[in-house]
């Protein structure tokens, strides 16, 4: 199967999660023998952050993590769709991209209809910015993959899309997988973007308030950090590591004691039921994890079992204390939870349910062709 993949940037995760998502799958569609082509935009915002803070050098270790990923750079006033899609047989166009290049390929399909097209939403936007995705033409899709059950509810209930499938996110286990003696550098590592003020104050009272409380090591990543929520966690005891490219994660992971997953405002008010990939990729690296509160309405995990849910700051600080003293317990939160993404969460599984989506889909439409390379 010869399949395309339109996203905002393969080779960029500054401030891109979903680069993480899209590693995994395509490099498990390779894996199978599927032939996989990633488009995105030359200039991307992700890419052209990066490249100004860090140089050239990320891109040049991306290649060498990822041998067998590729992009085609494309510039969309000059991109020929028939070129980029001959001989496609599923074509994937994800949100973070141009209106413009959504109904462009969602006309050419209208056109063709010689593949599966499918839009797929990893983002709140459809619940708190309804009115910029409802510009999106999806007129010419043959439905949505949305990575939450909330998600594809919001979709039908707008009518943007007939056909919604939930695909959640999973962990890259060829990536995220435990690594063993390794010294330790301190007791707690996050890992995430500040910006937007989205979390910001979850974030004071689930991570770093327990910190200063605790007065233990502990170390943040990640990019969009204001000067004031530096100042912030640095007045709190908490060094702070910049931009992390997420292949480096699980050896960083490796060299703490635990972690902690602070979902998002909009995935705890607007959509429930959604955990971010970190979540995943914590668990896959047999990290022990504290979560602030999150409900799993879809029965993803099991919370107390694969992580430990405080419900406040002053239960983080003691849920935190309690993984560090009791060892016992950290080894079997942390081996849980693996054991959960090996069971049902990772890129494996995620491309099982792409190719039953696209084969569901074909009986649907009565196709008469019977995708033998399925």
């Amino acid at each position: 199967m010869k399949v395309a993949l339109f996203y905002h940037s393969l080779v960029s995760d500054w401030n891109h999660g979903n680069a993480h998502f899209l590693r995994g799958i395509a490099r498990e569609l390779q894996r199978r023998g599927h032939e996989v082509r990633i488009f995105e935009p030359a200039c991307g915002w992700s890419l052209s952050h990066l490249l100004r803070e860090q140089g050239n050098l990320p891109i040049e270790d991306f290649h060498r993590a990822y041998p067998g990923l590729w992009s085609t750079f494309y510039e969309l006033e000059t991109l020929d769709l028939d070129r980029a899609l001959d001989g496609i047989d599923l074509a994937i166009v994800h949100e973070w991209n141009d209106p413009e290049l959504v109904r462009r390929i969602g006309a050419h399909h209208k056109s063709a209809r010689r593949y599966r097209l499918f839009f797929h939403d990893t983002h709140h936007r459809c619940a708190t910015a309804a009115q910029s995705m409802a510009a999106y033409d999806l007129t010419g899709y043959d439905g949505v993959l949305a990575y939450g059950r909330a998600v594809r509810d919001v979709y039908l209930a707008r009518g943007w899309s007939e056909r919604v499938w939930v695909w959640h996110e999973a962990a890259d286990t060829r990536l995220f997988h435990p690594i063993a003696n390794q010294p330790k550098e301190g007791d707690l590592v996050w890992i995430g973007n500040w910006g937007d003020e989205e979390r910001t104050e979850e974030l004071r009272e689930f991570l770093v308030e327990p910190i200063r409380s605790l007065r233990i090591k502990a170390r943040f990543y990640g990019v969009r950090y204001p000067p004031e929520a530096l100042e912030e966690i640095r007045a709190a005891g908490i060094d702070y590591g910049g931009w992390l490219a997420n292949f480096r994660v699980p050896e960083v992971f490796a060299r703490f004691r635990l972690t902690a997953h602070i979902p998002r405002r909009p995935y705890v008010a607007s959509l429930p039921g959604i955990p971010t990939i970190r979540l995943f990729e914590a668990l896959a690296s047999a990290i022990p994890l504290v979560c602030a509160p999150w409900p799993d309405s879809e029965n993803l995990f099991a919370p107390g079992r694969d992580y430990l849910v405080a419900t406040s700051g002053a239960e983080m600080t003691r849920l935190v204390r309690q993984l560090l003293e009791d060892e016992p317990t950290a080894r079997a939160l942390a081996a849980h939870g693996r054991e959960t993404i090996l069971k049902r969460h990772t890129c494996a599984h995620r491309v099982d349910e792409l190719l039953e989506i696209v084969d569901s889909l074909n009986r649907e439409l009565g196709s008469a062709e019977r995708w033998d390379a399925l």
